[in-house]
Formats: C-alpha cells, structure tokens, sequence
C-alpha cells in the first residue's frame, strides 16, 4: 500500500488529532507511517509530546513525524530550481526573498517535498495535516495553476527568449532566462505536471475533510468540498468531530445535543454519498499515543480506513450527438455564483474568489461552448464545431 492521505478543515476543529490518529493506526498495523504538517502554525510536536522539526523524526515504532519549513527546503532540497527562478528576476536584493514573495511559492516547496518522499518508497502511509481549508485550497491548487501559467508563458521559445533579452534588461531590469534556465524551467514543469497527477491519482490521494457540528463549521465544509470538487480532487471522508454522546445523561446538554444532531442531519444528507465518522467529545485534552488509540478504538471501526473509501468523478467527458460535454460535480454551489467564459484553447469558471482555468483538450481545439447548465449539483458544459456541426462527423 502506498497512500496519501490529506486532511483539512477550518481551524480549531482538531484536524491535526485526526491526522495522528491515521498515522498511528497504520503504524500499528505494521505500515511505516509518516505524518507531514504543512501548517506554519505547526503542533504535532504538542500532540506527540515530542520535538519535531523540519527534518524527519521517529515518533514509535513504524511511525514517523515532519514538520515542513518551506524556506529550508528551499533552500536544501530544491536550490537547483531555486537558482532557475532566480533568473526571472531582478538581480538586486536578496533574492531568495524576492522568490518568496511569489503568491503561493511555499506552498510548492512544500509539496514538491512531499512528492519527493513519496517517490522515495520509503514510507507506506503518508499522512498531510494541512493548513485551514483556504490556505489548503490555495496549497493544492497551486501546481495547476503555477503551469498553466508557465504553459502560457514559455511556449515563445528560446528565439523568442533571445530576442526579448535586451528590451527586458532596458526597460525592466529583467533577465529572462538563457537555454540552460530554459532548460531548467522545463524540468521544473515536468516536475508541476508530476505533481498534479499524483495529487489526483485516486489510486493514491485523497482529502479527508474535519468538521464540528455547528453552523459557521458546516457552511465552510460545505464551501471547501465545492472547491475541492472544482478542482478536480477527491474527498473520501468526512470526521464529525467533538459530538456529544447521544446517551449521555446531563440536562445541562440536552439543547446543545439537539443543536449538535440537527447540524449532523445537515452533514448527513449533504455527504450521504461519503463516509462520515462521528468523533464524541472527550473530557480530556488529546496528547499522546494512548489518546490517539482511544480516538482509534471509538471511530475507526471500518479495517479498509486507510484505502481509498470512495472515488467519485468530479469531471468528464462525454462523447454524444452534439459533439463533446464536460460534466463538472460542484456540489453546494449557487446557480448565480457561477461565472463561466471561453478563452482561446482554456474554459475559465470562477466560483467566489476561486478560479480554476481548464485546458481543453486537442480534441475540442475546434469545438465552441453552445450551451452551460447547472442543476445544483452538476455543470454540464456542451461543446459543439465551430461551424454549428459535430466536427468528427
């Protein structure tokens, strides 16, 4: 078995227990476990009553903690790429700083670090507990959205590049990069196109969202599994945490339970195609080894947990009368939020501050958007030729 596992959620629902509980029962079961923060706010060292720090540490047996400090990385295990950026940018200042300031650039050292430790085969389990849910969106989005970018950028060729040199050292101070950067730049968008598959293989990854039973809880979960979708990544599970008991016997919570169930029926039916975990509320802080085997032995009681629980299609495509339809799962999204436009070979949809660029594929090159609808969970996108006809006719 060779899993990731990612788990997010707004902050302060306990995601981070969550995920140590994951670990730790695959190293119970023999698996060699690692559990990765990529939270800046970082507390898996308080959880496991351990020190963990930016490299890798052995927490138990078969088990294994990483606190991933971006800079450091950067600065250790990807300096090779480091020194291609740098080439995009003025040749003034401290330039690693300068590189920093990109929006979302340690969100890519951090996951290019994850990718790497994978591909080392050294662990079976890795565990992500990552940030709140927007800082994870903009995290996993990131790799898709960093190559379309450069996909738009770097087609001008090393001509092209050549050529350009001069005005941009006049007028911009500037240096784009020479062959050997190109050439770099390159490797590094194999490495972002490597990193989007693995991030989307439902073989290997999946999110796994944390929740409470309370309002302002549920609608961000609800928003965060819309984003999720849009962007094409798979949700497996959903862990409702801290519920009260049904059966506990104290009048003092009998309101807050009947406010818990009804904003669990609310999970309920939003996520009924997704197995949901219910967490109870423990009277005592979650620390150590003993309490993540005490959240093991009260939730867990399915032995597939660490496999993939469900692999739902969020997009695709369908060959039919008309020519091509993109169906697109966004569930919990408003009809009036959506915004949908073509733009030469991409289809651009912005939902609230979210938006995600689709590359078409070659095949609809010469097809056109005829129609979108929305059905409150669903867009279905229809693409016809160009002249009005089936192109392949």
């Amino acid at each position: 078995m060779e899993r990731i596992i990612i788990f997010t959620g707004k902050g302060g629902v306990g995601k981070t227990s969550v995920a140590a509980a994951h670990a730790r029962m695959a190293s119970a079961e023999g698996l060699k476990s690692l559990i990765v923060s990529v939270d800046m706010a970082h507390n898996l060292g308080d959880l496991f009553e351990k020190h963990i720090g930016r490299d890798i540490t052995e927490l138990d047996e078969n088990l294994y903690g990483l606190e991933i400090d971006p800079v450091y990385e950067m600065e250790s295990n990807f300096s090779h790429l480091v020194k291609a950026m740098e080439r995009m940018f003025p040749a003034t200042g401290d330039r690693n700083s300068e590189i920093l300031m990109m929006p979302g650039i340690e969100e890519l050292f951090a996951l290019l670090r994850i990718k790497q430790i994978y591909e080392s085969g050294e662990y079976d389990v890795i565990i992500v507990d990552c940030a709140p849910t927007g800082e994870t969106l903009s995290l996993l989005k990131f790799p898709e959205l960093f190559a379309w970018y450069m996909e738009k950028f770097f087609p001008i060729g090393k001509v092209a590049v050549r050529l350009m040199k001069p005005v941009s050292r006049k007028l911009f101070s500037i240096e784009l990069p020479d062959n050997k950067a190109m050439n770099d730049i390159q490797k590094l968008y194999k490495q972002l196109l490597e990193l989007q598959e693995l991030l989307k293989d439902r073989e290997v990854t999946s999110i796994r969202l944390v929740t409470l039973p309370e309002k302002m809880v549920v609608e961000e979960t609800k928003r965060s599994y819309m984003y999720l979708n849009l962007f094409n990544f798979n949700v497996d599970g959903v862990f409702i945490n801290r519920a009260l008991p049904r059966d506990q016997e104290l009048p003092f919570f009998d309101e807050w339970l009947k406010l818990q169930e009804k904003y669990i029926d609310e999970l309920e039916m939003v996520f009924s195609d997704i197995p949901l975990f219910r967490i109870k509320w423990y009277d005592t802080e979650i620390k150590g080894i003993e309490a993540l085997d005490r959240i093991i032995r009260d939730t867990f009681g399915r032995t597939d947990i660490l496999k993939v629980l469900k692999d739902s299609k969020n997009e695709e495509y369908e060959k039919n009368e008309y020519g091509y339809l993109l169906k697109l799962l966004i569930p919990n999204a408003a009809r009036d939020e959506i915004i949908l436009h073509e733009s030469g070979t991409d289809i651009i949809i912005r939902i609230g501050n979210f938006k995600r660029s689709i590359p078409l594929p070659y095949v609809l090159r010469k097809f056109r958007v005829a129609w979108a609808k929305f059905n409150g969970a669903c867009l279905d996108i229809q693409f016809v030729g160009k002249d009005g006809g089936n192109e392949d006719e």
